[in-house]
């Protein structure tokens, strides 16, 4: 069982999972969602979820789907809100290890570090959009509301 599933299980949610790789199966995969009266979406971070995010984040407008997308950036360019990692952050930490490599240190020698920054971000204009008013402690806790 996949953190996900664990997560939704955990809250008596289930999951249609609807791997996708194409702009037409984006397409299907939400024409199902419709058809089998889905609630919401998470978008993971997948290769094809990232290039077809302009897609996915209309479709989900269209279909008036609430969705959570990996990044930032998708609550930015219209998402109703991201949750994940700050990617500035693991920039700046990334570029820490370059210049510790550069500096004659051994990359096996360097510690594995998993994120430690998360953030959330909520579209409020997406969310009336939808209909939704995301709870006031909800609000409270994001890094960032756009209006």
């Amino acid at each position: 069982m996949t953190a996900i599933e664990a997560a939704a299980s955990s809250v008596g949610v289930g999951l249609v999972p609807s791997p996708v790789q194409s702009e037409m199966e984006i397409e299907q995969a939400f024409a199902g969602f419709q058809a089998a009266g889905i609630g919401a979406v998470i978008a993971v971070p997948t290769a094809a979820v990232l290039r077809h995010r302009g897609q996915i984040i209309a479709l989900a407008a269209r279909h008036r789907l609430p969705a959570i997308y990996p990044y930032r950036f998708f609550a930015v360019e219209g998402g109703l809100m991201s949750y994940g990692t700050d990617m500035s952050n693991q920039f700046r930490q990334a570029a820490l290890y370059i210049d510790r490599i550069l500096k004659g240190e051994k990359p096996s020698d360097l510690p594995v570090q998993q994120p430690t920054k998360f953030e959330l971000i909520i579209n409020l204009t997406t969310a009336k959009a939808l209909g939704l008013t995301p709870p006031t402690g909800l609000l409270v806790r994001a890094d960032e509301v756009i209006e």
